[in-house]
């Protein structure tokens, strides 16, 4: 019999409850069901020695503060960067990593922690000599662990939350400047008004660089097609303009979390600076390459560390982050350490995105008021000023006094060019995004152009396989699969004796790597029938028999490799993906050999290929099927998104969203069980944080000041 996870807390509960409470037990007794949490798999090892770790510091640490570690530990492995004491009693269970279908036998934490009270545990933790309380005047830096309200944290968490705050702060509260002829070069740059449907609309990405333009930190934020790019590049118009004319142009440096993001960054910096109504001069001191922020920064090899930092600051004067969704606390901590405090940051991303891989949702904390808006009315003339756009008859809520400084520099692009609100992919994706499971069912029971529904009918159902080879063959516009990018791959092979220093096989390889990004397969986990792991197996083995692929193991041509850790000796980033292909050997002695090669992107928006022996690839992985985490940043003609039959903790309407989002022109949802799509849809990400309350503090304090 399977329980679920409700009904499986209510029967240890009632009948396998601990023989003491853990206000009796020891902490020997404690590390010994940590251990056995671990051994099941809903507790890392690494969480079960941080509580070891704590014990061997101070013998005489009560259980409860390990157990409180613990959990702390286990937070950051799940994205949060602290544990919340009140929530965690509210739902002990949900802490750690249970498996969604429950498991026989075994204590639950409710179990341990249904005797303890929030107040009672955190003046265990208080009373402890390796917790500083930051609610005390006593301050002890050099202690492991900080206590802030209900909010444990671990000490470098807490730090990088601090800092963020700090430096965010003091940009935040900087004087506002107003370019020199602002209305007049905003008029220029959006020299027609914005419509939509024919009707005149607020025009969001023009009050976009209103706002960016008289502050040194903002943030634009939006979804797919809202014109976040469109509207950074008539920012950085606006910007340089006077600067030239000047003869001191501003140094500007674009930015991406990945080299997928980057890429796409890059392509469309570039098309849009060449549309840019400015002088050519202006135009070509906007930059079009875009470089990752590790790479920005200086990585150091097997190190945390970075070359820049705040005592070896960057030399710019603007900087532009996209896909900043993806940034995670430690990464823009580390940032805004080496960013000038003169300089300015923009930060682009779509806040309703899946957050961070890592410990944070740092877009998510900066804009909790970006949908409400919340501008003062100081700030609202000032852009109605400027912008000549109506910002009070825009219905969005008004900000008390002056405002929130950050909600002053926040602005949400709110029409999307991409989706048609009216054609499949963008409905779909705003009702998962409103939580509205049942129209959203309802569409995808009479799917419209651009969607594609599929129930399966066991793990082994050959409509998946004939989905993920042929695509959609019957559908208008023939929405393909993997069936496209190898038949590509043979009739575009260029003719035999071309030599090897031909511009043709360069050509070849880009023209299959964008053939295999027409589609993708795209899951919500790495294990099981419906995960990465056994999907890239089994369509591997479906080439194959269809002797589309010569074999399954192994490099061979046509195979697709994701690179899973950075490598700057190869210049290929976390993310990047390429396809093994047979070259001739670069050897005029030995005409006609030919030889595997790895073709990647260069990524840097000129649709040059770069080629890598496969003995030189070692972090990489085969990607006919990727999860959603790390299709972020990416685009794809035609995606499928696979839900597993059972919901999970990772499902959530953001990864559904960001799934939904990765398509261009066609979206298939294909299902393995009832129920899970809806379960999706009416849950939403949940990051345990404290940088919005440290955030607050710190404007409060400069506001005193």
């Amino acid at each position: 019999m399977i329980l679920t996870l409700k009904q499986l807390s209510d029967s240890q509960r009632s009948s396998d409850a601990p023989a003491i409470a853990l206000s009796q037990a020891s902490s020997q007794d404690l590390l010994q069901q940590l251990e056995l949490w671990v051994t099941r798999g809903w507790l890392r090892a690494l969480d079960r020695s941080m509580a070891a770790f704590v014990l061997e510091q101070d013998p005489q640490a009560p259980p409860s503060v390990l157990l409180a570690i613990a959990m702390t530990s286990h937070q950051l492995g799940r994205g949060h960067s602290c544990l919340d004491l009140t929530a965690t009693l509210s739902a002990p269970d949900f802490v750690l990593s249970l498996p969604p279908e429950g498991d026989e036998g075994g204590q639950l934490p409710s179990q341990w922690l249904h005797c303890v009270d929030a107040v009672t545990w955190r003046q265990a933790l208080a009373a402890s000599g390796l917790v500083e309380d930051r609610d005390t005047l006593r301050r002890y830096p050099e202690r492991p662990l900080v206590l802030a309200g209900q909010r444990l944290y671990l000490r470098r968490f807490w730090n990088y939350e601090q800092k963020i705050a700090k430096a965010l702060s003091a940009r935040l509260t900087q004087p506002s400047i107003t370019p020199d002829h602002l209305s007049k070069r905003l008029d220029e740059l959006f020299p027609e008004s914005a419509k939509d449907g024919g009707q005149r609309i607020t025009d969001w990405q023009k009050l976009a660089c209103a706002l960016a333009a008289r502050g040194h930190f903002s943030v634009i934020t939006g979804g797919p097609g809202t014109g976040k790019t469109t509207s950074v590049v008539r920012l950085l118009g606006l910007l340089q303009t006077p600067a030239v004319e000047a003869g001191k142009p501003l140094r500007i440096r674009l930015a991406a979390p990945t080299g997928k993001a980057a890429a796409r960054l890059s392509e469309s910096i570039g098309k849009a600076v060449s549309e840019l109504q400015v002088t050519d001069d202006v135009r070509q001191a906007i930059p079009t390459d875009v470089s990752t922020l590790h790479r920005l920064l200086g990585s150091r090899p097997d190190s945390r560390n970075f070359i820049h930092h705040q005592d070896n600051l960057l030399a710019l004067d603007v900087l532009v982050v996209d896909e900043a969704s993806m940034i995670d606390l430690e990464m823009m901590a580390c940032l805004l350490d080496a960013l000038p405090l003169q300089a300015r940051l923009i930060m682009l991303g779509d806040k309703d995105q899946l957050a961070s891989v890592d410990a944070g949702a740092v877009l998510g904390d900066l804009c909790r008021d970006a949908e409400a808006g919340r501008y003062s009315a100081a700030t609202s003339a000032w852009l109605t000023e400027h912008t000549h756009e109506a910002v009070e008859a825009t219905g969005l809520q008004l900000g008390e006094g002056l405002g929130d400084p950050l909600a002053q520099q926040t602005v949400m692009l709110r029409y999307s060019r991409r989706f048609d609100a009216n054609r499949g992919i963008g409905r779909l994706a705003k009702l998962v995004n409103e939580k509205n499971a049942g129209e959203a069912r309802q569409l995808l029971e009479h799917p419209p152009e651009q969607l594609f529904s599929l129930k399966l009918r066991g793990e082994q159902d050959s409509k998946l396989t004939r989905l993920i080879i042929d695509g959609h063959p019957e559908a208008d516009g023939k929405p393909p699969g993997y069936r496209y990018y190898l038949e590509q791959l043979q009739q575009l092979r260029p003719a035999t004796g071309t030599v090897w220093n031909s511009d043709g096989w360069v050509q070849w390889a880009s023209n299959v790597l964008k053939a295999f990004d027409e589609f993708r397969l795209l899951c919500t986990l790495r294990r099981g029938p419906c995960g990465v792991e056994g999907l890239n197996l089994r369509v591997a083995g479906e080439l194959k028999h269809r002797k589309l692929i010569d074999t399954d193991h192994g490099w061979y041509e046509g195979r697709p490799v994701l690179v899973t850790r950075n490598d700057y000796s190869l210049g290929l980033m976390n993310g990047d993906i390429g396809i093994a292909l047979y070259l001739p050997v670069p050897d005029d002695s030995q005409p006609g050999r030919m030889s595997l090669r790895v073709a990647f992107p260069r990524n840097d928006g000129t649709g040059d290929v770069r080629f890598v022996l496969p003995s030189r690839l070692v972090e990489v992985e085969t990607v006919y099927a990727m999860t959603v985490h790390k299709s972020q940043g990416s685009e794809f003609n035609h995606t499928a998104l696979l839900l597993p039959d059972a919901l999970n903790p990772v499902l959530t309407k953001e990864l559904l969203y960001t799934g939904i989002t990765r398509a261009k022109n066609w979206f298939s949802l294909i299902e393995a069980g009832p129920g899970v799509f809806e379960g999706a849809v009416s849950r939403n990400v949940q990051r345990l944080s404290g940088l919005a309350l440290q955030l607050k503090a710190e404007l409060s304090k400069e506001a005193q000041r």
